[in-house]
C-alpha cells in the first residue's frame, strides 16, 4: 500500500506536492469515490482518476542523459524545436527532465517519469552539486574568482557560496576555462554569475550531478541510473 499523493506523482501526473493540493479540491477520485484525506493509502488494484482522467501506474524509470547544445530540456516544444525526450523514443513511460539545462548549454541531465523523486531533488532546501565547466571570454583575476566562491550579487539576490577553480586560459585568444560547482538552481545563474563580473560565457557543460557524471557517453546518449544510483540520490536528499 502507497500513498495516494505518491501514487499520483509516481505516474509522472504532477509532483507529490501538487497531487496533495489536488487531493485537498476534491479533484482526485479513488474507485469512484471522491478522496479529500491526505493520509489515504492505496493498493495497485485500486482506480484512481485525477481530474476524471485515470492514470496509468507507470512503473517508475529514471535516466541520466548527456543533453546536446541546441536541445529544449522540456516534453514539448511550441516552436517545434527539439526536445530532450526525443532522444527516448523507445520508453514508453511519460519521462520528464528534472530541473533544466539551456537551449544552449550541453551536459547531465536526469529525467524520470517520478514527480515525488524529481520534487525532492529540485528543492531549494537540498544542496545537490552541480558542477560545470564554462568557456569565457576574458580572463579573470584570482580576486574574482574569488569573488565568485564568495557569492555575487545578482538581481535576484545574493548567490550561495560556490567552488571555483580555473582549468586552463589562453592569454593570446583572451578566453578562460573554468570549473564552477553550485547547488542552486535558478535560471541561467552560471551564466549571469559570469556576465556579472564582466566575462561572459562562451560555451558551457555541466559534468556533474551530485556523484553522477557523463563518463562512457556521448553527446545525445543516455543511459538507465541504477538502484544503488537511485537510492544514493534519495539519500542526498533527505539528509
Amino acid at each position: 500500500m502507497e500513498r495516494l499523493q505518491k501514487v499520483i506523482a509516481q505516474a509522472g501526473v504532477t509532483s507529490r506536492r501538487k497531487a496533495e493540493k489536488l487531493i485537498e479540491e476534491g479533484q482526485v477520485k479513488v474507485n469512484g469515490q471522491v478522496v479529500r484525506e491526505l493520509g489515504t493509502k492505496v493498493s495497485p488494484s485500486d482506480e484512481i482518476e485525477v481530474n476524471g482522467v485515470p492514470i496509468d501506474k507507470e512503473e517508475p524509470v529514471y535516466f541520466l542523459m548527456y543533453k546536446p547544445s541546441g536541445v529544449i530540456s522540456s516534453v514539448k516544444d511550441e516552436k517545434g524545436r527539439k526536445v530532450v525526450t526525443d532522444y527516448f523514443p523507445e520508453v514508453e513511460q511519460r519521462i520528464f527532465p528534472i530541473g533544466r539545462l539551456d537551449y544552449d548549454t550541453s551536459g547531465l541531465l536526469l529525467l524520470t517519469n517520478d514527480g515525488d523523486f524529481a520534487n525532492i531533488l529540485m528543492h531549494p532546501k537540498y544542496h545537490v552539486d552541480k558542477r560545470y565547466i564554462a568557456k569565457v571570454k576574458g580572463i579573470p583575476s584570482k580576486l574574482e574568482l574569488r569573488t565568485l566562491a564568495k557569492g555575487i550579487q545578482l538581481e535576484d539576490g545574493k548567490t550561495a557560496p560556490a567552488k571555483v577553480k580555473m582549468k586552463s586560459l589562453d592569454k593570446k585568444k583572451q578566453t578562460a576555462i573554468i570549473e564552477l560547482t553550485i547547488h542552486e538552481g535558478r535560471n541561467r545563474q552560471v551564466r549571469r554569475m559570469f556576465e556579472a563580473l564582466g566575462y561572459p560565457v562562451q560555451k558551457l557543460k555541466r559534468e556533474g550531478y551530485a556523484f553522477l557524471d557523463l563518463h562512457g557517453l556521448n553527446s545525445g546518449e543516455s543511459r538507465p541510473l541504477t538502484p544503488h544510483e537511485i537510492k544514493q540520490l534519495r539519500n542526498l536528499a533527505v539528509t
